[in-house]
């Protein structure tokens, strides 16, 4: 069976300051999305699409696509403002992209299997990967539209240098039943969690509550679904210059409506990211302790 990894690497970190997409992690300059291709392909995917922007384009292909051509199909979709259904077109005052649904749809043309997707700044543990081939391999008597999520647990998600936002499952039989954003999770002096949930209000919030990282997979009918869902968000909100249609919102409906189940495949690893500048050493702290454990070669 062949599998795709399709990676949103189209967005600027905005507390970030940077590409940060492009920014050296582990040893011999390598980036986060570097580890994330080697364990998508030493689990089982055969091909990488890289949702960017075309105006970094030749950049990100030296620096991260031309390091796998020779191991994996290698492909790259781009995530413009312009990219949009028939009978669409740019309303007045709309600067940016559309969202996470809108830049994995620009992949569409790109994939033919089941499919992952991931953020390309964030490092998910080789178990995800693994665990995504796994269900796809074991769940092909199931309905056509498949999805799944990798989920992690609150407390091995945050950072220790600012609040963070993030997508709390509601789970029933290991299987989703809803994803809710909450804001500004921190923990207090005594360790309690808080975070702002949908209405605005501070709740205190569990330790081990999953977690939506945006690790997701899919089918490729998943695209039909996704497009009649991106149609609906434009009807209703093309007009508001800030609107995005997120990707947890299109599974949510998809949910509700009955079209699809999403199965929660749980890690127990230790997820890590850059959201803030002094995350950066917590990140190449992890990755040397794995390089030095032989998790991952010096090289990749």
């Amino acid at each position: 069976m062949d599998f795709t990894l399709v990676v949103l690497a189209a967005g600027m970190g905005s507390r970030y300051g940077g590409l940060k997409q492009l920014d050296p992690m582990g040893p011999n300059q390598a980036t986060v999305l570097d580890y994330s291709v080697y364990d998508a392909l030493r689990s089982g995917f055969n091909k990488v699409v890289f949702v960017i922007r075309e105006d970094f384009a030749e950049a990100f292909k030296t620096s991260v696509g031309s390091k796998f051509e020779d191991r994996m199909e290698v492909a790259y979709a781009y995530q413009g403002l312009a990219d949009l259904p028939v009978c669409y077109s740019i309303p007045y005052g709309r600067e940016k992209p559309w969202g996470t649904a809108h830049a994995v749809r620009a992949a569409r043309d790109w994939v033919d299997s089941p499919f992952a997707v991931i953020n390309a700044d964030d490092f998910y543990g080789a178990e995800a990967y693994a665990r995504m081939v796994h269900y796809f391999e074991e769940s092909t008597s199931e309905p056509e539209l498949r999805s799944a999520l990798v989920a992690y647990p609150l407390e091995l998600t945050l950072s220790q240098h600012g609040s963070v936002n993030r997508g709390l499952c509601t789970v029933s039989d290991d299987q989703l039943e809803s994803v809710q954003e909450y804001e500004g999770i921190t923990k207090d002096a005594q360790g309690v969690l808080w975070g702002q949930n949908p209405s605005g209000k501070n709740v205190s919030l569990k330790a081990d509550a999953l977690v939506s990282m945006n690790f997701w997979g899919f089918t490729p009918t998943f695209f039909m679904s996704l497009e009649a869902a991106f149609e609906s968000f434009l009807e209703t909100h093309s007009m508001m210059p800030q609107a995005e249609c997120y990707l947890p919102t299109v599974v949510d409906t998809l949910i509700r409506e009955e079209q699809t189940k999403c199965a929660v495949l749980k890690s127990r690893s230790q997820w890590v990211g850059v959201t803030y500048p002094d995350d950066k050493p917590i990140v190449q702290a992890r990755i040397s302790e794995l390089v030095r454990s032989g998790v991952y070669p010096e090289v990749l």
